[in-house]
């Protein structure tokens, strides 16, 4: 690759690791262009994208501080899943297509600045997305106040039934 195309290839690179929130290192061997192409289809619906590059130029667009953890898992084949939108749907996406193919392995990453290994990236996969998540939250904070409002209100309730009885005794 000419001098001009690296610099370019790195400096994409550092703006997709920029620009993500998740990053995920996985070994592709074995993949045929049809199963890396659905792949890539399957990502993009969740603004998120599989890219195969040069490990070395990889380790070059990587921040500083994560480079000693990365230099290890950028060996062989090595394609890049990155994540802009909820780090959880490229991690789930991956885990399925894996079921569905064993293939890819899944190396390692970054999720929002910390490291995870293939372990982590599995537990991961297996939690719910950030939305659901967040609905089960506010449907625990509000659990409560609906039952005191009902508790609040059943005494209401029952003072306006016994005026109702009494109201219709008397006429």
């Amino acid at each position: 690759m000419p001098k001009e195309e690296k610099v370019k290839a790195v400096k994409e690179l550092k703006q997709k690791i920029k620009a993500s929130n998740v990053m995920i290192l996985s070994d592709y061997s074995g993949m045929t262009v049809k199963e890396i192409t659905d792949l890539r289809r399957r990502l993009r619906g969740e603004e998120a994208s599989y890219i195969i590059a040069k490990n070395t130029l990889t380790l070059r667009a990587l921040p500083e501080e994560v480079k000693g953890e990365f230099s290890e898992y950028l060996k062989g084949p090595v394609a890049i899943t990155f994540g802009e939108a909820d780090p959880i749907a490229p991690a789930k996406i991956l885990a399925k297509f894996i079921k569905e193919h064993s293939k890819p392995v899944i190396k390692g990453g970054m999720v929002e600045g910390r490291f995870l290994n293939e372990a982590d990236f599995k537990t991961l996969a297996k939690l719910p997305s950030k939305e659901e998540l967040i609905a089960k939250v506010i449907g625990g904070i509000k659990a409560p106040l609906y039952g005191l409002v009902n508790v609040l209100s059943g005494s209401l309730r029952k003072l306006v039934y016994v005026l109702e009885a009494i109201k219709n005794k008397k006429s």
